[in-house]
């Protein structure tokens, strides 16, 4: 099968820097080549256009269009233009779009369109209760409604999504994956008790949360460290250009002495960070189904994270993970604590954790049913 994904995203370093919807593309990519397809990864709102194949994938690299009031519609109909000469030239068979911001919402391939959703901009709105913009909510409604199929990554993202936008569509439910062989559990050298972040410094993935949480553990025992990875993200409540400066002040002094922020790191450096980590933490309050979630679950790391929707599609509590609500302070201070001082625990969420990554969320399996779903569309 000859697939595309379009998106905004794509973690290459000529395509820059990327969250969970350009990892999710780029390990379902990579399993969907490995089982013989051929993939073609289209992303837009890129600096120049040209393309490059690496490892049998071929990339289009595509600059937007820019004319003031018309750079949207006139990169979705360049965007329509070369999905069709694709298509056309017996390079395509299907393309695959996220729900983001609706940019297929004007796009009109002449090959079935498939819509996955990680999470829309009115999904993670309400989710943050924050107010979305008219715009992106009517996009995101139209690419919804003309799409061919819908994939899910979860069934609590699809519920709410059809919920929000009033629709009754249906949609399959096909989790994000990783995989697991390159995520591995590896000894650790460290002696330091650390409990690890990684992912976006945003507000609505309850970074403002975790300094009232570490604050607490740091009370409890003083030698444990806090590590923050990721990019610094701008907060849309207050308009400042930094989470990370609107974090400081909510630790205490001598807590923050113990806490070390990297910034971004090289997507190939985070499972070395994982392995030395004792706990990992996901305080967040707007997901779809996070990559990163998996990435420690595979390295066998324990968890604390939190217990919204989707989260209970990924951890069964007390089983190989804990799961609190991000405001719940005191009793998420508790769990890191637990899992600090009990090894065992530790060991026993960490290995049940891995065993479920392999049954559920494995990237070749997830790119088995992936085909399937295609194949639904395209026999339709």
């Amino acid at each position: 099968m000859k697939i595309a994904f379009l998106t905004p995203e794509y973690p290459h370093p000529k395509t820059g820097t990327a969250g969970g919807i350009g990892t999710s593309i780029f390990n379902l990519s990579k399993a969907l080549s490995a089982l013989g397809h051929e993939i073609n990864i289209l992303v837009y709102g890129q600096n120049r256009d040209y393309n490059f194949i690496e490892e049998g994938i071929r990339f289009y690299i595509i600059k937007n269009i820019k004319v003031k009031g018309l750079s949207l519609f006139l990169t979705q109909k360049k965007v329509e233009r070369l999905i069709n000469s694709l298509f056309e030239s017996g390079k395509l068979d299907i393309v695959e779009a996220p729900d983001w911001t609706g940019f297929t919402a004007f796009v009109k391939p002449k090959c079935p369109l498939v819509i996955r959703e990680n999470g829309s901009d009115t999904y993670f709105c309400y989710l943050d209760n924050r107010k979305v913009k008219y715009k992106n909510k009517f996009l995101e409604k139209r690419a919804l409604k003309k799409a061919d199929g819908v994939i899910s990554v979860s069934s609590f993202t699809g519920i709410l999504t059809n919920k929000l936008f009033k629709l009754n569509r249906k949609f399959t439910v096909i989790p994000n994956s990783i995989d697991a062989s390159l995520f591995e559990p590896k000894p650790s050298d460290s002696k330091t008790l650390t409990i690890l972040y990684f992912g976006t410094l945003i507000r609505k993935k309850g970074l403002l949360e975790l300094p009232e949480i570490f604050n607490l553990v740091h009370h409890s025992n003083k030698d444990v460290e806090l590590i923050l990875i990721g990019k610094d993200s701008g907060d849309i409540k207050t308009g400042l250009s930094s989470t990370w400066e609107l974090m400081k002040p909510l630790f205490h002094e001598s807590s923050l002495k113990k806490v070390n922020y990297l910034g971004s790191v090289n997507y190939s450096k985070i499972q070395d960070l994982i392995k030395d980590a004792t706990v990992c933490v996901f305080p967040t309050f707007a997901e779809a189904l996070p990559v990163s979630w998996l990435e420690a679950m595979a390295m066998e790391k324990a968890i604390v994270a939190s217990n919204i929707g989707w989260s209970i599609e990924m951890i069964e509590d007390g089983k190989d993970g804990f799961l609190v609500h991000p405001t719940h302070h005191k009793q998420y201070a508790e769990r890191i604590l637990e899992l600090l001082v009990d090894e065992k625990k530790r060991h026993l969420f960490g290995k049940a954790a891995r065993e479920k990554v392999k049954a559920k969320f494995c990237h070749d399996l997830v790119a088995r049913q992936s085909i399937e779903f295609y194949k639904t569309i395209l026999e339709s």
